[in-house]
């Protein structure tokens, strides 16, 4: 049973969050389970609205209560629950009582663990996000930064398993063999050089992200680029007011399925990614050759390699990440080097393949459903 309380991973949103929810799925499928989604109830909350988060919590609960009833009458359980991304704002409280009352395992994957949250607007969604991690049998994650926060509340033994960020890198593989094929789709006769920003734009650390692109951007206006933008949302009027409209080209949604051409087609990939996780599109930007230009904010150092796959810069700086974008803009043959070893790192080190084995191994070390003994005084 896969459950995202953030986002679940069919909603009609696109986002990073999403396509990491996807790749799970797949990657469990790939090891040969056959996961499931039992309910798309979201849990996030902005924190704005009083009483919201505990009207979600007694929802949740009656959710789970039908789910307990389903897998102790006649449907057999499944044998495991698979939270994705449960934390303050969005926390998991259906999957513990479910593996509590039919006695199944219970792994969670990129939660986090922020003790400042406890009293504030979402001390509700706190307790909900810190009882599930107590809870758990095993914890996932993908990126260094929350792992001390994570460990410090598991139960003794629990195992907190650090996996590499990873996608299916064969499509952008594949668009990346046919790049003057999609560059003439995307770009015409525009010799470029193409810069693209991928990136919903909805207030908060997106738009900051579209507002440092600008403002770096500026710094650059003598030297020969263009700017593709694909992403839309609530603040497209003011993401789009900061870029120059002759030299910025707005895409919109792009399809799913024409996103890895759009990433071939591009000379770089730049985003300051103010307060990303590490960036599901610089992971997929690199898959396809094309090389990134990154600001060095948490996770992104795991999926960049500086100097290596592309250039990170100092977080928020405008000033260096225009510095970093000029000197590839004049140099096409180091962007083809970095481009192309950040096809190869992407396929060897952040693949569909080997994640799919670790997670199949970390399932089988669970104790078996079967073992357990569910417990009759949950609900």
């Amino acid at each position: 049973a896969f459950y995202a309380p953030m986002k679940p991973p069919d909603h009609p949103v696109a986002s990073g969050d999403r396509r990491v929810a996807r790749l799970f799925l797949a990657a469990l499928t790939r090891a040969g389970h056959t996961p499931f989604v039992p309910t798309r109830l979201r849990t996030w909350d902005n924190g704005t609205k009083p009483g919201r988060q505990d009207r979600l919590r007694r929802l949740a609960e009656r959710l789970a209560d039908r789910l307990i009833q389903r897998w102790r009458g006649n449907a057999e359980p499944p044998e495991l629950w698979f939270t994705y991304h449960s934390y303050h704002k969005s926390p998991d409280w259906i999957g513990p009582a479910v593996a509590d009352a039919v006695g199944i395992p219970y792994v969670i994957a990129e939660a986090s663990h922020a003790p400042k949250r406890r009293t504030g607007p979402w001390s509700l969604g706190f307790a909900g996000a810190e009882r599930a991690l107590r809870r758990a049998d095993a914890a996932i994650t993908l990126t260094p930064e929350d792992s001390d926060g994570v460990r410090a509340v598991l139960s003794a033994g629990t195992p907190l398993v650090r996996m590499r960020p990873f996608l299916d890198h064969r499509p952008f593989a594949a668009a990346a063999a046919e790049r003057a094929a999609w560059r003439r789709r995307w770009w015409g006769d525009d010799p470029g050089p193409w810069l693209l920003a991928v990136g919903m734009m909805r207030p908060g650390d997106k738009q900051r992200s579209y507002g440092l692109l600008a403002e770096a951007l500026e710094r650059l206006a003598d030297r020969p680029w263009r700017l593709a933008i694909a992403g839309d949302g609530p603040a497209r009027e003011a993401v789009l007011g900061r870029f120059d409209p002759d030299r910025c080209r707005s895409l919109g949604i792009v399809d799913e399925a024409l996103m890895p051409g759009l990433y071939a087609a591009a000379d770089m990939v730049v985003w300051p990614a103010v307060n990303e996780a590490f960036g599901m599109a610089l992971m997929e930007a690199q898959s396809a050759g094309a090389p990134v230009v990154a600001g060095a904010e948490r996770g992104v150092p795991e999926v960049v390699h500086d100097g290596r796959t592309g250039l990170l810069t100092p977080a928020r700086d405008p000033e260096a990440f225009a510095a970093a974008v000029g000197a590839l803009i004049e140099d096409p043959a180091r962007r083809v080097t970095l481009g192309a070893a950040a096809a190869s790192i992407m396929a060897a080190e952040h693949a569909l393949a080997p994640a799919a084995v670790r997670l199949d191994a970390l399932i089988a070390s669970l104790p078996d459903h079967d073992r357990r003994t569910p417990d009759p005084t949950c609900r």
